[in-house]
């Protein structure tokens, strides 16, 4: 069973810092062709200012130099899912749950254990960077499709920005997820609702050691339950 996650632009690197470990050659051909633009390629390529272009551009040519400070994925990613998941104090078997379960899907990296130690970078599957004439969904689709192979479950919490990287065959084994909130009898979807409760509810898969569909429907959480009449066979609804 595998549990996936996007990345965040958001990141904190005021955490302690990892030894860097080898990078794959799919990163690596990825880093290369970053490596080619300028700051102010940058600039446009992501359309950030011109202080946020700088620091990526820094960010890339310290990793090409081997000279990048690495951090625990986990600890490095800071946005709103991030923020709501139980990340300090973990107890010996949260720990070791995320470790055997949590996977992070990265653009640059691929896809990668949740302590794994990566260096902060902005690049998404949004961003039109092609590796030896490929986009880069098709540069990374065999090695994503190898990170799950064999998984007879896989739990999506991934935009579709990330889920679409994976083979149409793998997206149909996937168990994704819907939160929505009940408003005066209206049920709202938004992006704040989703990535809140996205990082409550893997709280509560780790705190709970759910390894099954069938111990997911009684979970409760940050005031979502399981809505049966909302969901199908793939898709589970949660309401708060």
């Amino acid at each position: 069973m595998k549990i996936l996650i996007p990345t965040a632009k958001e990141m904190n690197t005021e955490i302690p810092s990892l030894e860097a470990e080898p990078l794959s050659p799919e990163s690596q051909a990825v880093l290369d062709e970053l490596a080619r633009y300028s700051a102010q390629d940058l600039e446009s390529f992501y359309k950030i200012s011109a202080e946020k272009a700088q620091e990526e551009y820094d960010h890339i040519q310290a990793l090409k130099n081997g000279t990048a400070t690495n951090y625990p994925a986990l600890q490095l990613f800071d946005g709103l899912m991030y923020r709501n998941i139980k990340r300090d104090n973990l107890s010996k078997a949260e720990q070791a749950y995320l470790e055997k379960h949590l996977m992070i899907t990265s653009a640059l990296y691929g896809v990668i254990p949740v302590f794994a130690p990566i260096a902060p970078h902005r690049l998404d599957f949004l961003m039109k960077l092609k590796i030896a004439g490929k986009s880069l969904k098709s540069h990374w689709q065999s090695a994503y499709e190898e990170s799950v192979k064999g998984e007879e479950l896989i739990f999506s919490l991934l935009s579709s920005e990330f889920e679409t990287v994976f083979l149409k065959e793998i997206r149909e084994q996937m168990v994704t997820f819907k939160f929505m909130e009940d408003r005066d009898g209206k049920l709202k979807v938004h992006s704040t609702i989703s990535k809140k409760a996205r990082g409550a509810f893997l709280t509560a898969l780790m705190e709970n050691q759910v390894t099954s569909v069938e111990e997911i429907k009684k979970l409760s959480f940050a005031g979502f339950h399981y809505r049966e009449d909302l969901s199908t066979g793939k898709e589970l609804a949660f309401v708060k």
